[in-house]
């Protein structure tokens, strides 16, 4: 009779917290396994954004006597003009009548979806993203009152681009087109990696997560991304990804990166100086082979 009244109760407190036991066992070995399939899938359509960049510049460059479109991480105007940080989608304002600010306004007929644009391991997605892509030159935030609104993306974006690099090779020169001469970089796209941004001076920060890094929100202008105040020699481990002109995207370490930093004059001579603008960013060492 007791034992029938103990199974109409269903579980005593003690078999009840052995089974909670037991899930919390279970729980705490698959949770991290499932978090690391996340992340790996987030970093399998990274690549796959990176190789749909990578094509769609190939494809403008062959409707366009094989160029690839000007940079738009530009500020200025006409032969007043210097560099921008290498994550823009949308510039300040058109450097002449002839060229567009938005990189939409150049790929939107290969490119439609804007997320295609964006690193999916990164803390958020821009909030105007889509409508910003879709806006292109006309793109102008909601949320300001300044007209001509820039945009940032968590990518870097490097055909025509000019940036410092210091020493013997003084300056980054992204490719012009898929048949560059072998002064130019085939680097086109990469993963944001850099160091001293203005948002988050003497930090470590990237559109990839890594140890101990927290998130800088979004502003109206520039898009959320990881970040650790660090020592500049206490660089955090990470795993990048990097597009190339002949249509390849390779994984890179944190370690194997070179230093470049924004340049205020159109040749990428000058820097900006140490603790002033965009800090420094990372590209990957085979970049400059």
């Amino acid at each position: 009779m007791q034992v029938g009244n103990v199974r109409k109760r269903g579980f005593t407190l003690v078999e009840l917290l052995v089974v909670i036991s037991i899930i919390s066992v279970i729980m705490a070995i698959t949770l991290p396994a499932f978090s690391r399939v996340r992340r790996k899938a987030r970093t399998m359509l990274s690549m796959s954004n990176q190789r749909q960049i990578t094509s769609a510049m190939n494809l403008f460059a062959l409707n366009n006597n094989d160029r690839y479109p000007e940079s738009v991480a530009t500020i200025g105007f006409g032969n007043n003009w210097n560099w921008s940080d290498s994550t823009r989608l949308t510039g300040n304002r058109r450097r002449s009548p002839q060229l567009h600010r938005a990189m939409s306004e150049y790929l939107r007929r290969y490119i439609s979806d804007a997320s295609t644009m964006y690193c999916p391991n990164a803390p958020q997605k821009y909030e105007y993203l889509q409508q910003a892509w879709d806006a292109g030159d006309n793109w102008d935030n909601p949320k300001t009152s300044f007209p001509a609104d820039p945009a940032g993306g968590s990518y870097c974006f490097y055909w025509n681009y000019r940036g410092y690099l210091g020493g013997r090779r003084v300056v980054f020169r992204g490719p012009q087109g898929p048949a560059s001469s072998r002064r130019y970089s085939k680097l086109l796209v990469s993963d944001y990696f850099g160091y001293d941004h203005w948002r988050t001076p003497g930090s470590y920060s990237s559109c990839e997560q890594f140890n101990g890094a927290g998130i800088t929100p979004e502003t109206w202008l520039l898009s959320a991304y990881w970040s650790r105040k660090s020592d500049a020699d206490d660089r955090p481990e990470i795993k990048l990804q990097a597009g190339y002109t002949d249509g390849h995207v390779e994984t890179y370490s944190a370690s194997d990166v070179v230093p470049m930093k924004v340049s205020i004059t159109a040749d990428g001579r000058v820097p900006y100086p140490d603790g002033v603008g965009p800090g420094i960013f990372f590209l990957p060492r085979n970049a400059l082979h």
